[in-house]
């Protein structure tokens, strides 16, 4: 857990030295820094490398992406609204420090419009391939920060995305509603809609009276010391209990393995990936140039496959690893590292 300006390098050098690696989000500040990360991953497959998209494990997330999975609102093809609406405090602290700086990865867009860009692609299992966003940034001071330094970093934006399979996304955050939070999501089909208020799942199938109610959150994680009181008061609710199964999923992951240095993949194949970080910093960026130029923006498609190009070095151990891909790409993680 760091600011997001060196989160890149650290995940590189990290799993360099043979560490897994749980990267808080985003992946790095620019899709060149998200790269290296990926590619960073690709050379040592055998290590955990995940983005801290608590989301995606919030109960209330699992059951909406089992029930979209089941047809709740009707086929994927058939899904053709995601409306996301979050409003809370502002993000700043008494002291001038990264969250005030855009350019050091501060701002509601960065720190939670990348949770709602990843929980959408993972929830309707597309992806945007054209954007348009408008973002802002309203407190410029503070009693606490003003003078000579003014704060960049955005405290309101608002953003649609075309997705590749036809849905429209809506997503509007929100950083001056002043000791409140209020997250919902709505994903409506032709079936249907479902949508997550906080921690709770409701649902109404089409032509239905009223909403169902398919899950309520009722666990209480301070009960028992799970979680402290600060950390809870700091980090909204839903954020702080996604973090904390995630956490749980990851200690699963290696309690079946007895050599300490393995582990087994189901409980965080639900995890967002260095790829999927990839994906989300492109969403960020294409966003601002949508608000700096008053324009859509198309999202170009990238590709995140090691070739033998990438990998060669101006020497014989080089030589060896660019026909050793071409012989075997599995064998790409052990012949890079005899070139080290």
């Amino acid at each position: 857990m760091c600011s997001p300006n060196l989160h890149a390098q650290i995940a590189v050098k990290a799993l360099g030295i043979g560490k897994h690696v749980l990267c808080d989000k985003p992946a790095g500040l620019c899709q060149s820094e998200a790269l290296k990360m990926v590619k960073a991953s690709q050379y040592y497959p055998s290590l955990i490398s995940i983005v801290n998209h608590s989301l995606r494990f919030l109960p209330a997330f699992c059951q909406m992406r089992r029930a979209i999975a089941e047809g709740y609102v009707g086929d994927e093809c058939e899904i053709t609204v995601c409306d996301v609406r979050v409003q809370m405090g502002s993000l700043l602290h008494d002291s001038y420090d990264w969250l005030c700086d855009d350019t050091m990865g501060g701002g509601v867009l960065t720190l939670v419009g990348s949770h709602v860009i990843d929980l959408v692609s993972h929830l309707t299992g597309q992806r945007a391939v054209r954007v348009h966003g408008v973002i802002r940034t309203f407190t410029k001071t503070t009693e606490h920060v003003n003078g000579i330094r003014h704060i960049s970093s955005p405290d309101f934006c608002t953003f649609q995305m075309e997705m590749s399979g036809g849905a429209l996304v809506t997503a509007t955050l929100n950083n001056h509603m002043p000791g409140a939070f209020s997250q919902e999501v709505f994903v409506c089909g032709q079936a249907g809609h479902l949508v997550v208020r906080g921690g709770d799942l409701y649902g109404r199938k089409a032509g239905a009276a009223k909403e169902d109610v398919i899950y309520l959150d009722v666990e209480d994680l301070q009960r028992g010391a799970a979680i402290n009181s600060m950390a809870a008061s700091v980090i909204p609710r839903p954020y702080m209990k996604g973090l904390f199964k995630m956490i749980g999923a990851l200690r699963e992951a290696f309690l079946p393995v007895e050599d300490k240095r393995g582990w087994v993949k189901e409980p965080v194949a639900a995890a967002a990936t260095f790829e999927d970080g990839l994906y989300v910093q492109a969403v960020i960026d294409a966003l601002k140039k949508s608000s700096a130029n008053k324009e859509w923006i198309k999202l170009e498609s990238f590709n995140t496959r090691i070739t033998a190009e990438t990998l060669v070095k101006p020497s014989v151990e080089g030589l060896k690893l660019a026909k050793g891909v071409q012989r075997n790409p599995h064998e790409v993680e052990s012949l890079f590292l005899s070139c080290l």
